[in-house]
């Protein structure tokens, strides 16, 4: 099997070979990175190389700039880009402040944006894979917002699934509170991208939710930083996204405070470069578990283990709604459980939502169909359109001035401008 990483020399990229190399049921041959950055390609190259070697594994890695170079002949390759890099982030982070709305990559306005910058240059990557992997190779997107750049590629006809790390981190982590591994547990996920509820936590099929909620309720609400009145009211354990929602002030008012998370991960970022530049590191550091993306390098190596048709419970992915969530439209995308299929990934079924959760859903997903629209066909007003239409924004002329902020600070990435 060979994978293509594009977006190979990401700091992220030494997490996913560790998890490649304890994983050799997956049967990789060659793993080749593709990213413009010359410098930073060939210092994760490297380190790639050197935490294979000392794993005893045989996977041959290889760099290149060159998209269609890098997925010739590949199975599967993996999107796991950020354009602009961690400055067009910081951005992100900022400029909505001005107008009293959080500041977040993935998102409200921030997230947004970065929809803009994002959805055309994953198309074009995905055109390069159609003509040069091989048939049928599946494209999975790691690269935030992954709910709307997976929409966007299957709008285009491309074989892709979104994935994400939300739904293996509380699995791990739940799973280690009851004293269990990790496959004995499943989840309830349910919502789209950076926007789920948990509403069953079963262990061997049995539900532990609601003892779950009514023994450890505090310390559940802690951990996503939100009400406990809140999880008990829903039944079931937000995800730490829905802060930006149900406690948007409160998270306005401490990003005013403290210096953006795109800040720390830029001081991160260079600390790791340095680390995989010593010819001595041959194994994943501990300052990359303070990168973020937690348990990223399992959540992909399940992801791949299910294509390649071996045996496993429901993976978490992002696909088509296809009825799921009658309140969606079919080819709208959502995040939950799903098996993979006669070739294809099935969403498990999922019980009906209570009225505020799915109205939240729908609101988001109605501007993620638009932002879809702005990200392909350009046009100041489409992109208005779409952020009048986020449940962040909403106010008119709150969105005609986040549009003209956002506009300014993204000029240079949106073609039609």
């Amino acid at each position: 099997m060979k994978l293509a990483i594009v977006g190979g020399g990401s700091t992220y990229t030494p997490e996913l070979i560790d998890g490649f190399a304890r994983h050799p049921e997956l049967g990789l041959a060659e793993v080749v990175l593709v990213d413009p950055d010359a410098h930073r390609l060939e210092l994760v190259a490297g380190m790639a190389r050197r935490m294979l070697a000392r794993a005893g594994s045989r996977v041959a890695v290889a760099a290149t700039a060159d998209v269609a170079v890098g997925v010739a002949d590949a199975d599967a390759v993996l999107v796991q880009l950020r354009v602009g890099g961690q400055a067009t982030r910081n951005a992100d982070e900022s400029w909505p402040h001005e107008v009293g709305c959080i500041g977040q990559e993935t998102t409200g306005p921030g997230g947004f944006a970065k929809a803009l910058r994002t959805v055309p240059v994953v198309l074009g990557i995905a055109e390069t894979v159609r003509a040069h992997a091989r048939p049928g190779a599946w494209i999975i997107d790691f690269t935030n917002p992954v709910g709307i750049v997976t929409r966007a590629l299957l709008e285009a006809g491309h074989r892709a699934v979104g994935l994400c790390n939300v739904a293996i981190g509380f699995q791990r982590r739940f799973a280690a509170g009851f004293g269990v591994a990790p496959e004995r547990v499943g989840l309830g996920h349910v919502g789209l991208n950076h926007l789920t509820w948990e509403r069953s936590v079963t262990v061997d099929g049995v539900d532990r939710l609601p003892d779950m909620l009514a023994d450890r309720l505090d310390e559940l609400a802690e951990d996503v930083e939100l009400a406990p009145a809140l999880l008990s009211q829903q039944a079931a354990i937000p995800s730490y996204y829905l802060r930006y929602y149900y406690a948007h002030d409160e998270v306005l008012a401490e990003q005013r405070r403290e210096p953006t998370r795109a800040a720390a991960v830029t001081a991160i970022e260079d600390e790791l470069l340095a680390l995989y530049a010593d010819p001595s590191v041959d194994v994943k550091p501990e300052a990359l578990e303070r990168r973020g993306g937690a348990f990223y390098s399992e959540a992909a190596v399940e992801l791949l283990l299910a294509i390649r048709g071996l045996p496993g419970p429901a993976r978490v992915v992002n696909l088509r709604n296809d009825g799921v969530l009658p309140f969606l439209p079919d080819d709208h995308v959502i995040e939950v459980p799903a098996r993979y299929v006669d070739g294809r990934f099935v969403a498990e079924p999922v019980a009906p939502l209570p009225a505020d959760i799915q109205g939240l859903i729908a609101g988001v997903a109605g501007y993620e169909r638009l932002a879809v629209a702005a990200a392909i066909h350009g046009g100041r007003s489409r992109v208005v359109q779409a952020m009048r239409a986020h449940p962040l924004v909403l106010q008119h002329d709150r969105a005609e001035r986040l549009t003209d902020l956002l506009m300014a600070a993204n000029g240079r990435f949106l073609s039609w401008t």
